[in-house]
This record gives structure tokens, sequence and C-alpha cells, in this order.
């Protein structure tokens, strides 16, 4: 995307400066590079246009206005009353040598840059240029956030999700993919690593299927062994083996008119893969002692943790098998490619707004969770039975890092959304307090606050 592009998309430049001269070089110089700009002469009416006028999205202020004033204490009450209309909006400061502390003084506190008059025209551009070229990032940034979120309400409105609870994108690409693949009568097979959520991707797409008021039955196919698979799958007649004295019916014969889902696929024998294969393929089987041939009309979803092609190179899984079952292959990430949707899982399985301490939460965002959201659940269960009342604290959780994976004793972990709404939530809404529990600065927080959509508190 070429730069001038960019700055189509944003606005123009508010020039504030009590020197007729000053505001026309400068509107001047930002035309000769394309950039729109206004120019008023007092702080009054500079705070007006802030308040009146969205499509200012950089100022450049004077620090001085009043005659034989030097002291910088105008632009610095100027500056700070433009960031309480404005608390994102970039300020550059342009300074008199001798308010050169004062500017340094609000760089600290969020300006973004200072320039001293006169000031360097090439400079000045290259600063104006980079700052405008952000703020179109982040507006779009938000703009994208903002259509990803009532794009999932309306999946939420539209779909039956049975309460998954998820925030990050991977995550709801995958759950939207799941949702149309239900209306298909077709095999899918669901991968990813234990504890991700195959079983509950498995129910979305019954509950949203043809087959949704049929039954939905659920059986560990690699758990069985193989004198009891057939049983398991396809039923028994009374007497076809010692103790049974009644006809067992089988997993397809109860799952007929709905939904079957074959769990840990991966770790079927080879009989059992056999069996498996020919009731796919023909819809028949025969129950354990009987030669009456029986029909069934069952969708078939089945999943795995394991790499099925791997397995059919290396001769442990039949390749015919695999196409039967793999119409249509979902893959759920792991928990640690999902960093967004550990806050909110934590709130679900802690039972609603839960607190937490601020070096709790940055470690629990940095963990790597190898047993995904099952080892999370987990967690938590421990983590209620320990806590005697207030936050969370990293140690009720009982985790321990894996030593190659262990961080440093100050974690740098970039806050999600869903962080930053919890500090606001805990500090009642004081940005100075949630920035102090997030590890950022005031200013550090407010961008991300911009960036993310989220309205100051």
């Amino acid at each position: 995307m070429k730069l001038n592009n960019v700055m189509q998309t944003m606005q123009k430049v508010l020039i504030i400066d009590d020197n007729p001269s000053v505001g026309h070089a400068l509107r001047l110089l930002l035309s000769l590079h394309d950039i729109d700009s206004e120019f008023v002469l007092t702080p009054q009416a500079g705070i007006q246009r802030i308040h009146d006028d969205d499509e200012i999205a950089l100022v450049l202020q004077d620090m001085n206005f009043s005659t034989d004033t030097t002291s910088g204490e105008e632009g610095k009450q100027l500056f700070f009353a433009l960031r309480d209309i404005r608390p994102n909006i970039p300020i550059i400061l342009l300074t008199a040598w001798t308010q050169l502390d004062v500017a340094i003084e609000l760089v600290k506190q969020g300006a973004a840059d200072y320039l001293a008059k006169p000031w360097d025209d090439q400079k000045l551009i290259v600063n104006v240029k980079n700052l405008l070229q952000l703020q179109a990032l982040q507006i779009r940034q938000q703009q994208d956030m903002q259509r990803y979120a009532e794009e999932k309400r309306h999946l939420e409105i539209t779909a039956d999700l049975c309460g998954l609870v998820y925030q990050s994108r991977a995550m709801h690409e995958m759950v939207k993919l799941a949702v149309r693949v239900a209306r298909a009568p077709v095999p899918v097979l669901i991968t990813g690593p234990n504890g991700s959520g195959k079983e509950k991707i498995a129910q979305i797409i019954q509950r949203n299927s043809l087959e949704k008021t049929g039954p939905f039955i659920c059986v560990n196919v690699g758990a069985l062994p193989d004198d009891l698979m057939e049983v398991e799958l396809f039923g028994a007649e009374a007497g076809a083996y010692t103790g049974i004295t009644k006809a067992r019916l089988g997993r397809f014969e109860t799952a007929d008119g709905g939904t079957l889902f074959l769990d840990e696929l991966g770790n079927l024998s080879a009989s059992g893969q056999a069996k498996l294969l020919r009731v796919l393929q023909t819809g028949e089987f025969e129950r354990l002692g009987s030669s009456t041939t029986r029909r069934c009309n069952v969708r078939i979803i089945s999943a795995t943790n394991a790499d099925l092609s791997r397995a059919i190179a290396d001769g442990q899984f039949r390749e015919d098998l695999y196409y039967r079952l793999n119409v249509f292959e979902l893959k759920v990430p792991p928990l640690a490619e999902r960093a967004e949707d550990i806050l909110p899982l934590l709130h679900f399985f802690l039972g609603g707004q839960a607190s937490f301490s601020p070096s709790a939460l940055r470690w629990l965002q940095a963990y790597p969770w190898s047993g995904n959201v099952r080892e999370l659940e987990n967690a938590c269960q421990r983590a209620k039975v320990m806590n005697d009342g207030g936050p969370f604290e990293w140690i009720h959780f009982g985790l321990e890092f894996p030593e190659a994976k262990k961080p440093s004793s100050k974690i740098l972990v970039e806050p999600t959304r869903e962080m930053i709404l919890v500090a606001l939530r805990e500090n009642h809404g004081v940005i100075t307090q949630a920035a102090r529990q997030l590890g950022l600065s005031r200013q550090a927080l407010y961008r991300r606050m911009e960036q993310y959509g989220i309205a100051d508190a």
C-alpha cells in the first residue's frame, strides 16, 4: 500500500500558533506534500476545533501564546486540554529552546514529538506523514475489529455454538466453517491436539445439521480392544458370547437417523479399520452372532490428534478409510496459538468475573498450555479450591513452566483486548491504575484502547 493512498484515507492537520506567519508557512509546507491542514491563532480556538471536527487527525501546537511569555505553561495546558477531548490524537510540539524541558516532559506524558523553531522542514514532514500513516492503519484495524465483532455476534445469533467460549479469529474462522459444513451431509474429520475441543466442534456440527433432531452418539474407538470393537459398533445377538442373554444394539444402530462421533480415530486397530470401512462403503453391517444384514443412515464425524498422513505412509492407517472419513477436514488450533481465548476461558471456568493479580494474569497468558483447554479447565478447578478469596494468584493454579519455555522473572506479554477490558473494569475505569496493572504507560494503554476500539472509560 502506497503512503499517499493511506494518507488519503486520513484527514487534516490542525496548526495552533499565535503567529500568523508560522501558521501560513506550515500550511504551505504541508500543502506541498498533499497534506490538508487548517490554522487557528489561540488555544481556545484549537480546543473548539478538536471538539467539533473528528476529521482532524494530528495537531501541531505552539508552546506560548501571550506576549512576553516563554515558560511553556500555556502550551502545557493546551496539550492536556486537547488530550482530555481526544486522548489518542498525536500532538507535535513546536517550541523555542527556552521551553525544551517542558516539551520533554510532555513527550513523557504522551506527546508524539517536539521540534524546535525554526523547524527542519524535512524532519517535520517525515514525522507528520509517519503519524498520519499510523493513524490510518489504526483506524483500519479498528474498523476490521468492529466488523469481526459484528460477524461473531451474527454467528452466535444464527447458529447453535453449544456454549463454545472463544475470542480469537483463528477459532472463529474454524467455527464458521464448521457451521457451514454442518449443513452438507458429508463425513467430517476434526484434527487437533488433545484437549483442544474437538468433541465440542463435533457437537456444533451436529446441532447445526439436517440430523440435529436425531441422536448424537459418541464412541472412543481408539480405546476399544479388538474383541469389543465389533460389539460396541455393530451390536451382538443373545448368546453370541458368554454372558450376553439378550440382543445388544451397537452404536451404528443407536445413531441411526443421527450422528455418530468416532473419537481417537488414529488409535483404531487394523482389524477395526477394516470393519469400519465396510459399513462406511455400503451402509451395511451384521450384529455379532447374526447373519442378518442390517442397514443404517448415519452422519459420521471423526476426530484424531494423530498425523494420519504420516500413519498412512508408515502403513498404520488405511488410505481408503482416510478418504472415506476425510471428505472435509476441520483443524482445531492449539490454545497456545490462540492466546486471545485464554482470558474468556479463565472467566468461564472460574464462574464469571474472576479477578487476577497482575502477575498471575501475565503468567497465565505466557504459559504454553500443552494440554490445551482441558489443562486450563483442570487448573481452574484447582485454583477455585486453593483460593480463599480475593484475586487469583499464579500459585493457585498449580502450574509449572517447562524448563525450556520458562520465561524471565519479568514477563512481557502483549495485553489482549480482554485483558485490557478486565483491567479497566477492576480499576473502575481509572486509566492510570489499569495501565499500571497491565505493565504499560498511560499513553501506551490509550494507544491499545484505540487499536482495539475500546471507549475511554
